[in-house]
């Protein structure tokens, strides 16, 4: 009888153990990002301050982790269109997690702009693909992002995630 209940006792660990797994959690998070060093504009020539844009930037994670593992960094590579000092455009996040997995999202964002630096902006994010411990991983939310002087910024964000 004993021996039974330890069965029962391990199957009941296992099994909780399992839906959590899949559990959808919260995130919180930070990123701060330099100024683009690889960045492109064309101006498209229809009217003053209209402009197709290309960039690429590394941001360093100032604050959250995912499934227990803490964030790194990422790179963002992106396009966008600016009118005047306003912009709209979308990009691809690769971010590395403490543990070396990588994660992959797909990000849609405004922002304005005053002398070709970020002011402020908005994006929402969605996980296309994960490797090692995020696997399969679902996860989306929003940023908020505040221009710095030098033409850097800082994002916070918020979320949520599911790791089968």
């Amino acid at each position: 009888m004993r021996g039974l209940r330890l069965v029962f006792a391990v199957v009941c660990l296992c099994a909780s153990l399992a839906v959590a797994q899949g559990k959808t959690e919260k995130t919180s998070n930070g990123w701060t990002c330099p100024k683009p060093a690889d960045a492109h504009s064309i101006e498209i020539g229809d009217k003053p301050g209209h402009a197709y844009s290309v960039d690429q930037i590394t941001c360093t994670s100032t604050k959250g982790e995912i499934g227990g593992v803490r964030e790194k960094e990422g790179t963002g590579t992106e396009f966008a269109e600016v009118t005047g000092n306003s912009m709209k455009g979308h990009g691809v996040f690769v971010e590395t997690m403490a543990n070396g997995d990588k994660l992959h999202f797909v990000y849609q964002f405004t922002a304005t702009t005053k002398d070709g630096k970020m002011e402020s902006g908005s994006n929402k994010y969605q996980a296309t693909s994960g490797a090692g411990k995020f696997k399969g991983i679902k996860a989306s939310g929003t940023c908020k992002g505040t221009g710095k002087p030098d033409g850097a910024v800082d994002w916070a964000c918020t979320g949520t995630y599911s790791i089968p």
